[in-house]
């Protein structure tokens, strides 16, 4: 019997994810990036127990968990430096069966491409989807510049700008402004150690993460107009914005090379989809449910699209009942994701100090209550299980497969 072919438009996070776990599954996989390289953009990513619980399915939760850098106490604060509420790694753990895990966005792309066949990635291929195909009947078409191919499964893991998402639903807005843009950077460990934090002022926000490697990730918000940019570049806006605020943030902006400052303004799409699937082709990550970052589930919510998808989609059985489930499963949670993002997001750009008065004592009294009660932002997100347990296929199978020709 011939394997089937599932063909992942996009090599970031979500596509890769879905494309060792359909391999996993026994499908053919050709992942198509327009990029040259694998190399990711961005800076950190937050992988929550929901996403590590995913990923456990295809091996490689603990792997991931070996990269855990916090240990202890974090919390958040205000630019002045006072502690609004406190939490702590083992409370999270106790809560949710286990804590933040952040990483470098390159270590997590390395650690999935290597899972799957060198043969399975081809880079520098741009993509369009001719035709999403028919569940029953015809193959899907993808072009590339090399040739079509025909797919028994696409995925679209195109991002937020999606043009699978347009070809499937061409009448849908697409995503919306969400009021604010955000920076990222990593840095050199400082020499005085901090507490993990995300610190919350009037229409802005700073986090600070340790990575594994003793590296720092830091990230900011501020409202602002869409487009807009610093005037003498993104350090020096930095340093306006937030070169005032506690340490270590300051140590942080000084810290900054000027040309490694990622800035992107924050779309999200407040209008679901209906189902995030048409004939053979179906989307994952931000092409089907982009989402404000307040609650850090963006990528986490990707992994677990993949998942979900590798689960129902048995090579050879019916696909049309498989995208049906998996529509079934993921529309739901993660439309109601992305609401919850933009509700904190409405709180993130108050701008007016009554009203930021209002929600840091509102943060101090829920606080009070323990870490527990600040947690219960993230019931019913970061306690997610995945559908089934590990597959079959084991990580030294995966790697055996490398090197072998589609």
């Amino acid at each position: 019997m011939t394997q089937p072919h599932a063909v992942v438009i996009g090599s970031g996070i979500g596509g890769l994810t879905a494309a060792v776990a359909l391999h996993r599954r026994g499908w053919q996989i050709t992942v198509l990036e327009r990029a040259a390289s694998l190399e990711p953009v961005g800076a950190g990513i937050g992988l929550a127990p929901n996403s590590q619980r995913a990923l456990d399915v295809i091996g490689l939760g603990d792997r991931i968990r070996s990269l855990a850098a916090w240990q202890g106490d974090g919390g958040m604060r205000t630019p002045g430096g006072r502690w609004l509420a406190r939490t702590s790694s083992d409370a999270a753990t106790e809560r949710f069966g286990g804590s933040i895990v952040l990483v470098h966005r390159a270590t997590l792309i390395d650690v999935l491409a290597a899972e799957l066949p060198s043969s399975a990635i081809r880079t520098g291929a741009s993509a369009q989807l001719l035709e999403p195909g028919t569940a029953g009947g015809a193959r899907a078409i993808v072009a590339t510049a090399a040739g079509n191919f025909e797919a028994d499964l696409v995925v679209g893991a195109d991002g937020i700008n999606s043009a699978v998402r347009s070809c499937l639903f061409p009448a849908h807005p697409g995503p919306s402004y969400a009021g604010f843009t955000t920076w990222r950077v990593v840095v050199p460990a400082l020499a005085q150690p901090f507490a993990p934090h995300e610190t919350w002022g009037r229409g802005a926000l700073w986090g600070t993460q340790p990575l594994k490697d003793g590296r720092i990730y830091a990230y900011a918000a501020a409202v602002s107009p869409a487009g807009a940019r610093g005037a003498d570049g993104e350090k020096a806006e930095l340093l306006r914005r937030f070169g005032d605020w506690h340490d270590p943030i300051p140590g942080i902006v000084a810290a900054v090379e000027p040309g490694q400052v990622l800035r992107n303004d924050v779309h999200h799409l407040i209008d679901p989809l209906p189902v995030f699937h048409r004939g053979r082709t179906v989307l994952v990550g931000d092409g089907a449910h982009a989402m404000a970052p307040t609650l850090g589930q963006g990528g986490n919510q990707a992994i677990e699209d993949a998942i979900v998808l590798a689960h129902h989609a048995a090579p050879g059985g019916d696909l049309a009942a498989a995208l049906a489930a998996y529509s079934a499963d993921r529309v739901p949670r993660t439309g109601a994701i992305v609401r919850k993002a933009a509700r904190a997001t409405r709180l993130m750009r108050l701008t007016s100090a009554p009203a930021v008065a209002v929600r840091d004592i509102s943060m101090s009294v829920i606080a009070r209550f323990g870490p527990g009660l600040v947690l219960r932002t993230f019931d019913g997100i970061a306690d997610w299980q995945p559908p089934q347990h590990t597959y079959a296929a084991s990580t030294d199978d995966a790697h055996t497969a490398r090197g072998s020709s589609l």
